[in-house]
């Protein structure tokens, strides 16, 4: 059996640094162009420097995203980009483009290259194609069956890697590579500019009867027909390891720092607890399960792992998430008077019961007796976005560096 890397997304530098504490094997991130993540902060090339330390100090590998499909105005940028990556070091690249594939194997000629879901790599034919040409994994397209995956790993060379997404949102289009949004709303998602027309709510109008409106289904509000589950493996980590999956990949490049450390820090205790054993994985399934429900989500799914979705997959009625936790903030520090550091993100008020979410798997509930803010000054409540703040945790456990901070939602 191989042992799988658990590779999370991080959409700043912040971010990373939380993944890398929460139980990422890898992280990977997006610079300033050439991914597919456009509205997201992505990171400078003095950040992405920065990133790719802390990672290494902490024995973490850092993977960066060029996986646009390339126009010809694009491809003299992608060769300047990938000699000022030489000075940053991260330990590989995720392409989809062959153009760009190839500067990169021209510019960076010792990088790893990964190839990207976008790619649409569906046969073990298109693995041995790209690994002949010295690509040294692929990630398997989303509509793959674990049966598929499998079948793969038998036909292609031993130390060739497969990665499969474990966790995360399903794109309504074919490995990602959708037409929608440059359709609908002229952004092209494949060039990084999505605007999730997917999750958008849509009526039936006939042709020949402008201005009125028919929903979909028997449903007075529309539906969203597009909008899938989210895809969970959580009580399947045996099935994922078995399949011979190198890395399972967590999507979720616009992530917050909670939603990452919630993810990262259970499929780290899943997998963990797995190779120790089977029978004490199975036993924790449900404390996994609740876990995995503490950040925002859209229901859950299996994908395609196990055959076809059929209509049980989709949500029609909403595109909202559920949300059972608030994101407080990060603990930056802890001062000599004990009182907990952090840049406030939600509001919260002297008299909260919070908790505190630590790497290592603990919860830890504490009440707020104190909120001082930059000037010492003592506050009843915290309202502000970015406050930066001074708080006194009382409770069993105390606060520390990178715990971060939630509350449960009323």
């Amino acid at each position: 059996m191989r042992h799988p890397e658990l590779l999370v997304p991080a959409s700043s530098l912040e971010v990373l640094k939380i993944a890398v504490i929460y139980g990422a094997d890898a992280v990977y991130i997006g610079g300033e162009a050439f991914g597919l993540r456009a509205k997201a902060k992505n990171f400078s090339l003095e950040e992405m420097a920065e990133g790719v330390k802390f990672a290494h100090e902490h024995g973490v590998k850092v993977y960066v995203t060029a996986n646009i499909l390339a126009h010809n105005n694009d491809l003299e940028g992608v060769k300047e980009y990938f000699n000022e990556l030489k000075k940053v070091g991260p330990d590989a690249l995720i392409i989809s483009d062959p153009g760009i594939f190839t500067i990169a194997r021209e510019v960076l000629p010792d990088m790893e290259i990964h190839i990207s879901t976008q790619a649409n790599n569906t046969n073990y034919g298109t693995f041995k194609f790209w690994h002949a040409h010295g690509a040294k994994r692929v990630v398997t397209a989303r509509e793959l069956s674990l049966a598929e995956i499998k079948e793969i790993r038998d036909n292609i060379p031993e130390d060739m890697e497969i990665e499969s997404f474990i966790h995360g949102a399903m794109c309504i289009s074919y490995s990602g590579r959708c037409l929608l949004s440059s359709f609908l709303a002229g952004r092209d998602a494949n060039q990084g500019a999505c605007t999730h027309p997917c999750r958008w709510k849509y009526y039936l109008m006939e042709e020949n009867r402008p201005g009125e409106y028919m929903p979909v289904i028997e449903n007075e509000r529309g539906t969203y027909i597009f909008n899938s589950k989210d895809l969970c493996m959580i009580e399947h980590i045996p099935e994922m390891m078995n399949a011979g999956i190198d890395s399972f990949k967590i999507e979720g490049r616009m992530k917050t720092a909670l939603y990452v450390a919630t993810v990262a820090r259970t499929y780290r205790l899943a997998i963990d607890d797995y190779k120790k054993s089977e029978e004490y994985y199975r036993s924790r399934i449900p404390f996994y399960k609740e876990e995995i429900s503490k950040c925002t989500y859209r229901l859950f799914t299996t994908g395609f792992f196990f055959g076809k979705p059929d209509k049980e997959t989709q949500i029609y009625d909403n595109n909202t998430y559920n949300k059972e936790y608030t994101y407080l903030g990060i603990v930056g520090g802890v001062d000599e008077e004990g009182y907990a550091m952090l840049e406030q993100r939600n509001k919260f008020c002297v008299g909260d019961v919070i908790e505190i979410m630590k790497p290592n798997g603990i919860n830890a509930k504490v009440t707020v007796e104190e909120i001082l803010n930059e000037d010492g000054e003592s506050m009843e409540s915290a309202p502000h976005p970015k406050q930066k703040l001074r708080v006194k945790l009382t409770g069993e456990d105390k606060p520390e560096l990178y715990d971060i901070l939630r509350c449960k939602e009323d």
